[in-house]
């Protein structure tokens, strides 16, 4: 088990949460002084928050206008200080020397695990990702369906596996099994497919799904049917008291698991 992995799962029970904080926030680049608010608001979020979640997830709403050495050390710098462990959304999908690059760019910058797309395949692709996660003891975790509505276009697809014709997903969701992965994503918007991919991990990675609230997923049905973490973001951060949300989300998905 991977050092992030080992740092989720403390956080999890710390805080009796199974809640990933999406902080995808954004702020209108024509408002003055943007950055700053932007930075402002999701310090301040996270921090009426940090009790009742067990890590975060960034992706390019914050990344693009903190920066990587920039404003986003400071969210990484506040997640750190609570203990939380910090994901970035990156899917990373390019050739070997690429994400290796980026990966390496990641990890300096203090985040404890990347997301990266299964797509791209291991020989000169996510192989160099997994080596330099492991050189730095930080995990990956797989891309194994996404939550919106087009997926179906990609992960949904049928495809030749072998002999077999058998959904995209599911070829994938074996790959995360044999890579070692510490993770996959699984959109909470379908509980049929986290099932599957339930199925087929065996219980040996966590799966983390997003997609619940805004997006129709529902706390019941994913956690049913074998999520592990939810990851939220919306329903808290747009909430009137994200506090107060964090924790209602908490609860219900700890009621759900009995």
């Amino acid at each position: 088990m991977s050092i992030f992995r080992e740092k989720l799962e403390k956080c999890a029970r710390v805080n009796d949460s199974r809640v990933v904080l999406a902080l995808d926030l954004s702020v209108s680049t024509r408002k003055k002084d943007y950055r700053e608010k932007l930075l402002e608001m999701v310090r301040r979020v996270l921090g009426d928050v940090r009790e009742h979640i067990a890590g975060v997830k960034v992706n390019f709403q914050l990344l693009l206008p903190l920066g990587l050495f920039e404003g986003i050390q400071v969210l990484i710098e506040d997640a750190a200080g609570y203990g939380l462990p910090v994901i970035m959304d990156c899917k990373l999908n390019d050739v070997g020397h690429t994400n290796e690059w980026a990966a390496r760019h990641f990890f300096d910058a203090g985040f404890d695990a990347l997301i990266a797309n299964p797509f791209v395949g291991w020989k000169d692709g996510l192989e160099r990702v997994f080596s330099v996660a492991k050189e730095y003891g930080r995990g990956i975790i797989l891309l194994v369906y996404m939550s919106h509505p087009g997926a179906v276009e990609g992960y949904g697809q049928k495809v030749i596996s072998g002999r077999k014709v058998r959904f995209q997903y599911e070829v994938f969701a074996e790959r995360a099994k044999a890579w070692r992965a510490d993770g996959v994503v699984v959109g909470a918007t379908r509980p049929e497919i986290i099932r599957r991919v339930s199925e087929i991990i065996g219980g040996e990675l966590p799966i983390l799904s997003p997609g619940i609230g805004f997006q129709g997923g529902l706390i019941g049905e994913a956690f049913t049917a074998g999520a592990s973490y939810a990851i939220v973001g919306r329903s808290i951060y747009r909430s009137e008291n994200p506090k107060e949300s964090a924790l209602r989300i908490k609860t219900e998905i700890n009621r759900v698991l009995g």
